[in-house]
């Protein structure tokens, strides 16, 4: 069985908008795929989740 995803609403800069979905095209994904699987890889970085 999937995990559950959540719906939620976020603000982004319109650049970032537009950069995301040609990167999502280029990669054949839908905009929060790409979302997803590029916040999953920076979540993953070590250095991310160390306290300062």
């Amino acid at each position: 069985m999937k995990p559950l995803k959540s719906k939620v609403s976020i603000t982004l800069d319109s650049d970032i908008i537009e950069k995301i979905k040609q990167l999502a095209e280029q990669d054949d994904r839908s905009f929060s795929q790409y979302i997803n699987m590029i916040l999953k890889e920076h979540l993953k970085d070590p250095d991310i989740n160390k306290e300062t």
